[in-house]
């Protein structure tokens, strides 16, 4: 991480107020993906996870985008990827 200028912040224990944003991404990925279905094999879970991680980077509404999907916002942005 050093090459990449990449600087590591430790939280202490019992103070997730202290990394707010990760926590509240946490407690999404497990009710909206986790939480959801029963999952019985390491393949299943990676599927699973995988499927909802497009969704959360590409079409899932974000409040601090102004409630619009990512792929939304970058269209309203007439900005190319």
């Amino acid at each position: 991480m050093k090459e990449s200028q990449i600087k590591t912040l430790y939280i202490d224990p019992g103070s997730p107020w202290q990394n707010g944003y990760i926590e509240s991404f946490h407690s999404r990925f497990r009710d909206e993906c986790l939480n959801r279905e029963w999952l019985l094999n390491l393949r299943e879970v990676r599927v699973v996870i995988e499927d909802w991680r497009q969704y959360y980077d590409i079409e899932r509404p974000h409040s601090r985008l102004g409630y619009l999907s990512p792929e939304g916002f970058i269209a309203n942005q007439n900005v190319s990827l």
